[in-house]
């Protein structure tokens, strides 16, 4: 089974036993401690064989090194100095826990020749380990075949080596919290529909309340009588009843106003009446990678004692195909009175998202609202999978967004929305409806949901492309990613903490 590793911080010290992993700068050049784990310069020797020229992710592997008590000793190219920025460190931790195997004791020499590295930069390295050790393999009953040959017998136990332990701990238990909360969003995304219903996605949030989370839970009733039509239209093809989550942090000023994520949680979308191909159908257990996210997020949060006032709202809803399901040509009444013109059930997610978007400005007037969703295929078309796409009316928002992506390196791409897209969702029988046509999916979505936001600074991310099945990489080997809790983590930190 996946065990995630144990990390503890200790100063440098020559490892005896185990596995030792040193890092080595542009050129191969090791730091002094690193170098007292090469017993006869052994690494020397390896390098000029391998040509080890120190390339970021390149690795130097010996097996029982002579003259040495080590299992192994492994050698990890850090890349040049001026390059070593905050994600490449938590890359570094994912190379590092990539190369673990079946070690048990691990030694990890955090010195590079030539670099000062902090304290933060430890705990970023520490943080990508973590995130890297990810695995869900819970429904795995032949665990040692599933994870293959080089899968641990238990939890490893890695110290880090370094200048100043006590500083790289505290820097890690926020970054742990950040951690902890990708993890929670990675969970949820893979989790199946048939374990994961709107009940069950509501009663994992409610966990949230053991942090200190304000944790509430809005049943069919209570949004009948708020005038939740749309969200409601999507949910009555299935025997699952629908819930509203409202999740309240509030680590600010105690008369400071919240910032606020909305997040479009269906747990599973078939399409309803307008019912999806086969063909891949079972990714859309998926579909609630924005209500994921947000609850990853305010885990984040709350776990770390953010000192901001934060609101998340998830509404979590599953699109079913059934005698009692919303039709083409349906006409429903959203929450903000507006109606709205269905033709096609399988543009469900923005009418969730329309009557969440206003009850969350109307009832707690935020500074802004950020929504999250795996909204449409459209998105991909234009970006991949290597961005989001990011709509919003407020570009000093969208700024902010957009800079805590490089950051992050969960990468936002800002497409347009204006009054020309407008008049493709407007509707000859209803106030709009919920396609636009062929061309500009995601854009005429984005301004569908602009319409629920009154004046309030607001960004839309469509998370499609990233939230779920994207290309593994070094921090993440997980089919559902966890993508938006440590881009929102960054955001909040940078621009509205204090």
């Amino acid at each position: 089974m996946t065990f995630m590793p144990t990390i503890s911080f200790v100063k440098y010290a020559a490892p005896k036993k185990g596995l030792a992993i040193v890092l080595a700068g542009e050129g191969g050049a090791l730091g002094d401690a690193a170098a007292a784990c090469d017993p006869g310069k052994i690494l020397a020797r390896a390098f000029s064989v391998s040509e080890f020229s120190g390339k970021s992710g390149s690795v130097v592997d010996v097996l029982a090194p002579e003259g040495s008590s080590l299992d192994r000793l492994v050698a990890i190219g850090a890349g040049k100095a001026e390059d070593l920025n905050e994600y490449a460190w938590l890359k570094l931790g994912g190379t590092i826990a990539a190369q673990l195997r079946k070690a048990t004791e691990v030694a990890v020499v955090a010195d590079i020749a030539g670099v000062a590295i902090t304290p933060a930069d430890v705990a970023r390295l520490a943080a990508g380990i973590v995130l890297r050790s990810y695995g869900f393999d819970k429904y795995k009953t032949r665990k040692d075949e599933a994870n293959g040959k080089d899968t641990p017998s238990k939890p490893a136990k890695i110290a880090i080596h370094c200048a100043e332990p006590s500083a790289a701990k505290k820097a890690f238990a926020d970054l742990q919290a950040v951690a902890d909360g990708v993890m929670l969003a990675r969970d949820l995304v893979n989790e199946p529909a048939n374990v994961l219903g709107p009940v069950e996605f509501a009663a994992r949030a409610k966990e949230l309340e053991k942090l200190g989370v304000k944790v509430e839970v809005l049943t069919e009733k209570e949004m009948k009588k708020l005038g939740m039509g749309a969200l409601l239209g999507v949910a009555q093809g299935s025997v699952r009843p629908p819930r509203l989550v409202v999740m309240q942090w509030n680590g600010g000023r105690a008369k400071a106003r919240p910032v606020a994520f909305v997040g479009k949680g269906v747990v599973f979308d078939s399409g309803g009446v307008s019912i999806k191909p086969a063909s891949g159908m079972e990714d859309m257990k998926g579909d609630m990678g924005g209500a994921a996210a947000v609850t990853g997020l305010m885990h984040a949060l709350a776990a770390r004692k953010a000192k901001v006032n934060a609101i998340g709202i998830i509404g979590c809803v599953e699109n079913m195909v059934d005698g009692n399901a919303q039709r083409p040509g349906d006409i429903v009444t959203s929450m903000s009175g507006q109606t709205i013109e269905v033709l096609n059930t399988d543009a469900e997610g923005r009418l969730v998202l329309a009557d969440a978007l206003w009850y969350c400005n109307d009832r707690f007037q935020p500074k802004f609202m950020i929504d999250l969703a795996t909204l449409t295929g459209a998105i991909m078309v234009a970006l991949g999978q290597h961005h989001a796409g990011l709509f919003s009316n407020d570009d000093e928002l969208a700024a902010n967004l957009f800079a805590a992506g490089q950051t992050s390196q969960e990468r936002v791409w800002r497409m347009p929305v204006g009054p020309e897209y407008d008049k493709m969702i407007d509707s000859k029988n209803a106030d709009m409806k919920n396609i636009g046509g062929r061309h500009g999916g995601a854009i005429t979505a984005a301004q569908f949901l602009k319409r629920f936001v009154k004046d309030t600074p607001w960004a839309h991310l469509d998370i499609a492309g990233t939230a779920m099945g994207t290309q593994a990489n070094e921090i993440n080997q997980s089919w559902g990613s966890g993508f938006g809790v440590r881009l929102l983590d960054q955001l909040v930190r940078d621009n509205y903490e204090g």
